[in-house]
Parts: C-alpha cells; sequence; structure tokens
C-alpha cells in the first residue's frame, strides 16, 4: 500500500494541482494515496480520522492557521510526518512551524518541480527546506551568538557528525553510507540525540542543534 497523504490547501486550484502532482500516473511504485481539505476544521476531521502518514499544510488557512494543525497532528501521533508548503517566509511563521513540529518547509515560489520527491525525502528521513528559508535560518543562527555547550546535553563524536548530516538534509541511508555503518545505526544515534535534546521531530533537533552550538554551521557548509 503506497504512503497516505493529507493535502490541507484552502485554494481549489493550487489543492488540486498538489493532489494529481502527488497521485501521480497510478503507477504503485510512483504515487501516493492522497486525501484532500480545504481548511483548519476539515483537515483536522481528516486527521482524526485517517491519521496520514504524511501532512502537507498551508500556513494560511482561512478558519484558522496550519500551525493549530501541525500540533495536532503531533498530538496524534509522533509518526505522522509534516512538510509545510505556504508563502509565508518570515521567520515568525518559519520558526513557529519547525517548533511545532514541521519536518520540512516550502515556499511556494520556491515549490520543487517534482512534489513526490520532496515528500519522499521527508519519507527517508530528510528535511526538505526551500533555499532562500535555508539562507534565512542560517543567516539567522551566524549572528546569534552560541551558549557555552558546557550546561547543555554532552553528545558522542558519532553523534555530532549524525547531527552534521541531519543540518544538512541528508536521509537516513545517505547519512549511513557517508558514515559506513548501517541505516539502523544511524536511526539509534538519531533516537539518542532526540532524547538529549528532548526533541521530537528532526527539524526541532535541527534547530536545537543550531541555537546551541552543537553544530557549527562551517562544520555543516
Amino acid at each position: 500500500m503506497p504512503p497516505s497523504i493529507l493535502v490541507v490547501e484552502d485554494d481549489a486550484e493550487t489543492r488540486e494541482y498538489f493532489a494529481e502532482a502527488l497521485r501521480g500516473d497510478g503507477d504503485a511504485a510512483d504515487a501516493y494515496d492522497v486525501t484532500t481539505a480545504a481548511s483548519l476544521t476539515k483537515g483536522v476531521e481528516a486527521l482524526d480520522n485517517e491519521s496520514p502518514d504524511v501532512l502537507l499544510v498551508d500556513l494560511g488557512l482561512p478558519d484558522g492557521s496550519g500551525l493549530d494543525l501541525i500540533r495536532r497532528a503531533r498530538m496524534i501521533s509522533t509518526d505522522i510526518l509534516i512538510l509545510v508548503i505556504t508563502v509565508f517566509g518570515d521567520e515568525t511563521s518559519v520558526l513557529g512551524a519547525i517548533e511545532a513540529g514541521a519536518h520540512g518547509y516550502l515556499l511556494k515560489s520556491e515549490a520543487p518541480a517534482d512534489l513526490r520527491e520532496s515528500v519522499q525525502q521527508v519519507l527517508s528521513g530528510g528535511a526538505p527546506i526551500s533555499p532562500r528559508i535555508a539562507s534565512h535560518l542560517l543567516r539567522r543562527f551566524r549572528h546569534t551568538e552560541s551558549p557555552n555547550e558546557s550546561n547543555g546535553p554532552k553528545f558522542t563524536p558519532r553523534e555530532r557528525d549524525v547531527l552534521t548530516l541531519m543540518v544538512k538534509g541528508l536521509p537516513y541511508l545517505e547519512a549511513a553510507g557517508i558514515l559506513g555503518v548501517t541505516r539502523n545505526t544511524v536511526a539509534g544515534h538519531v533516537k539518542s540525540i532526540y532524547a538529549k535534546l528532548e526533541v521530537s521531530s528532526r527539524g526541532e533537533a535541527v534547530y536545537e542543534a543550531l541555537s546551541q552550538g552543537i553544530v557549527t554551521l562551517d562544520s555543516a557548509d
């Protein structure tokens, strides 16, 4: 059975475009099971009834914020992967989505030609982020003084390696190849990292790693 995706987007034309792009040509190896919703209310209903594998959500909905839907998804299951695709590229929106539990953040103006590739990246453990958003975050952290890590969690050298690759947005399998270990070994390190940082998503882990100075931007470039 193909992964299930809930698309929550209020603009009908955009919503159908996303849905058709994700459904593909019907090939089971190249398509997803897609459900759509046009509002926060309908999105909550769909989440409660279906608990999809991936939530693809806009932040600007007619009856509320997509951030509320992200929080709802995290309450339902920490296994739901969340990809934001929106017009909002301001710091408040980006950080709010990451802190709420988003695994990736795409701007509609920079949306990839193949949306399925971004969803597959999320399903593989990656964190797709639009170039302008990535630059924005990097500039923010370059101008933020890192706190003294001696008061924070302690990481092994291998955990730091994994964190660096997470900041680069690499999926588990690719990170495993670079480090010369198995995918399960990388997943084990990620689980330990989440526990030490007290987070539950890749986006939160990347945010904390950068803001606490655990991983430097020079090492992730």
